[in-house]
């Protein structure tokens, strides 16, 4: 049996705020959250929060007291339902398909109230709810851990790339404040005494290459792979999705080897870099990249990748891609980038802290993508009734 929303409960507008009281025991929610705090309840939960205008398709439980702006709908459920059902429904429910406006988008309660969801006796919509719940508190942990190894990761890289590693005994060398005859000033600021600072193209076995325009074509895997700027993810990996091929028969000039790295030279993605990795296929690199094949004798390639990272080089980036209207930097000004440069065995050390640093960043994210599989899959069976919950 289905019902409507209508049936189950009972949607009211939220209010200005503006004149309220200040406090800071009431939150007060819009479309996109938590905007502030006042001392006047509006509502109280158990609630379910969705937008009216703007972002109608982000949905939001709530318990407690709470304010809700003109811009959100309070929906609480009737007696006999669920709160954590109803919003769980309404999470696997695709609000947009809801929009009534050209420009910016809303919804009104007449839509909400006609949706439709399979209904459960009061028990079974809360074993649901609890089989649900059990799985965004498991996400929540695996963000929470994400977080904290990438906080850990950004401490490291300050640490590593500043003070670097005492080969003798595989410590960070101290701070320059606690032992200043360890270091040297230089183009860089303080670096340990060991270290030099050189050109990026004084570290490689040849100058930054451009890459080649080509026709991409549909994905074959009897073609190499083109390698594109969109085709680089937040992470710096290859990404899978979208990708396309080249049929052309290219010069191996264009082809990645092992320990090259990309820079995007332009737009708004500018800076952005990805390491080579053979497993990643043969890939052609567009031209909109530039090649940086560091001499593996001198610079290790994952030493310069953890380096694009760091604040140093993201600032860097920022100065030199704006000093014209399109954001660039082109293969004349890479090679000018001025790399720190440990010896060859502290470059080795200090990518292999970081990396085992990523390696535990890259597993929790892996996790955190087959538990949002999962719960999707279980959203999609438990509320439709496909798989049947045993009380």
């Amino acid at each position: 049996m289905n019902k409507s929303l209508e049936e189950l409960a009972v949607i009211t507008y939220g209010k200005d705020y503006k004149l309220n009281p200040s406090g800071e025991s009431v939150p007060i929610y819009g479309t996109g959250g938590l905007m502030g705090y006042t001392s006047l309840k509006l509502n109280s939960g158990p609630a379910v929060l969705t937008g009216r205008k703007g972002s109608i398709n982000k949905p939001f439980y709530l318990e407690g007291n709470f304010w809700h702006v003109d811009t959100i709908f309070c929906i609480k459920a009737k007696p006999e339902v669920n709160t954590k059902w109803l919003f769980y429904n309404l999470k696997n429910t695709d609000l947009n398909k809801l929009n009534e406006a050209t420009g910016v988008p809303s919804v009104n309660t007449q839509s909400l109230y006609k949706l439709m969801f399979k209904y459960f006796n009061p028990s079974k919509q809360r074993k649901i709810a609890q089989i649900l719940t059990t799985c965004d508190t498991v996400i929540e942990k695996t963000e929470a851990s994400i977080a904290k190894y990438q906080a850990i990761k950004q401490g490291l890289l300050h640490d590593l790339f500043t003070r670097g590693i005492n080969i003798e005994t595989g410590k960070l060398r101290p701070k320059y404040e606690d032992a200043p005859d360890l270091y040297e000033e230089s183009k860089l600021g303080w670096i340990p005494r060991e270290w030099d600072v050189n050109r990026l193209e004084e570290l490689c076995s040849e100058k930054p290459k451009y890459g080649i325009n080509a026709a991409a074509v549909e994905f074959n895997n009897n073609l190499p792979l083109y390698l594109r700027i969109t085709d680089i993810d937040e992470n710096g990996n290859f990404s899978k999705i979208g990708r396309k091929s080249v049929d052309n028969p290219f010069s191996d000039q264009y082809y990645l080897k092992k320990g090259d790295i990309v820079f995007a030279r332009t737009g708004a993605t500018v800076g952005k870099t990805y390491l080579y990795k053979e497993n990643d296929g043969a890939l052609i690199y567009a031209g909109f990249l530039i090649k940086v094949s560091p001499n593996n004798n001198i610079l290790n390639s994952n030493f310069l990748k953890f380096l694009t990272e760091t604040d140093y080089y993201l600032n860097w980036v920022v100065l030199m891609s704006q000093r014209s209207g399109q954001p660039g930097i082109n293969g004349a000004e890479y090679g000018s980038l001025m790399v720190p440069t440990p010896s060859i065995k502290e470059q080795e050390i200090i990518s292999q802290r970081l990396l085992v640093s990523l390696n535990k960043i890259q597993t929790e994210q892996s996790a955190l993508s087959k538990y949002q599989l999962l719960k999707t899959g279980l959203m999609q069976d438990l509320l439709s009734g496909k798989v049947e919950v045993k009380i």
